[in-house]
This record gives C-alpha cells, structure tokens and sequence, in this order.
C-alpha cells in the first residue's frame, strides 16, 4: 500500500510525526542509495555511515527537498554525494602522495569491505569463481577513481541516470559530465587491463 503513495506525501506524513511514512522512504530509496554509497565510498562501513547520515538529515528536515526541483531519490543521491565528499575530506591527509590531476585516488578498497556477489545458482563453481573475481576487479578499479570520475560513472552506468540528471546532482555542467565520463571509462579500463596484465 505504502508503495502506491508519492515521495512528497510520504515526507509530508513522516514530518507530521508518521514513522511508517519514515520507513515507506526508507525501504523504497535504500537499496539504490546503499549501492551507490558503497561503490563511492569503496567501503561497506563509510557507506552504512553516509546512507545513514542521508535518511537522519531527510527525518531531521536538515535537508529541504522541492519536489518541484525533481525526483527524491536524485535529491537523496545529490546528499549523499555531498556526504560523501565531507567523508574524503576528513580522511584525505591519509592520501597526501596522490599525484595531482591523477584520475585514481590512491586508497585501495578493504577487500573485506567490499559486498559479496551473489552468483547464480545456474553457474558452475568455476563460473561463480571467475564471476566473483571480475566484479572483485572491477569493484576495486572503480575504488581507485577519483571522486569526481567515480560519482558519474556509478550514476551513469550503474544508476543509469541521464546526463542532465547527473549534472544536477553533481552541480556540474552536462558537458562536464560528459568528459568526465570519457575520461573514467578510459581510467577504468586501462585499469582493469592492468590487473588483467598483473594475473597473466
């Protein structure tokens, strides 16, 4: 039933005091939020944090969403980008050999804070095995951008947003979405050529 009411009455009911409206937004824009968080973030902790931190503001009211503006979970997206990138900032003197303009950040992800694939039942064991390593690889490579090159990426091709939502959450032009796509989805595949290099 909850699925069938509009963001913005469903902001209106959790304003008036209505926790089952606070868990209706909840369930519906998690998932999405959390994937993004964790691929940002290239850890499942600084995620839980930045997606938490994004529904407590939403509750709070500390962050004013006009429905007019667009879609809520673009809304939310916008936050938790801007979470996230107070979360960079508090850990980047961990990072400080970083070369200028390098399109890779130099923290490498916790393999232990990565999320498990589940691989499907119809895979042989090597199937899953080689499965399991491709997205261990390519969750690593896209850990290893840049928050810039990272944040449109994981909208574009994991979210799949369009340019000119991307550039509203971002606070960026669309052709500056658009290079900054190029240039990460050239990073991340010279990337993973290097592990695949690395293997061999």
């Amino acid at each position: 039933m909850g699925d069938l009411i509009p963001d913005i009455e469903l902001i209106r009911q959790m304003r008036n005091g209505d926790q089952s409206a606070f868990v209706t937004l909840y369930r519906r824009h998690h998932p999405a939020l959390y994937r993004y968080a964790v691929l940002r973030c290239g850890s499942t902790q600084a995620a839980a944090d930045v997606v938490q931190e994004v529904f407590m503001g939403l509750m709070a009211d500390q962050y004013h969403y006009d429905a007019l503006k667009g879609n809520l979970l673009y809304f939310l997206f916008g936050v938790a980008r801007n979470v996230a990138m107070k979360f960079d900032e508090v850990t980047q003197h961990r990072f400080n050999n970083q070369l200028p303009g390098s399109l890779f950040s130099e923290q490498e992800p916790d393999e232990a804070d990565l999320p498990v694939e589940v691989a499907s039942e119809e895979l042989n064991p090597l199937e899953r095995l080689l499965h399991h390593q491709m997205a261990e690889e390519l969750r690593a490579a896209i850990a290893c951008l840049s928050p810039h090159y990272r944040d449109v990426l994981i909208l574009f091709e994991l979210q799949e947003l369009s340019y000119l939502d991307i550039a509203d959450i971002c606070q960026i032009n669309v052709g500056t979405v658009r290079s900054r796509l190029s240039r990460a989805r050239q990073a991340l595949a010279e990337r993973l050529q290097s592990y695949r290099c690395e293997a061999a």
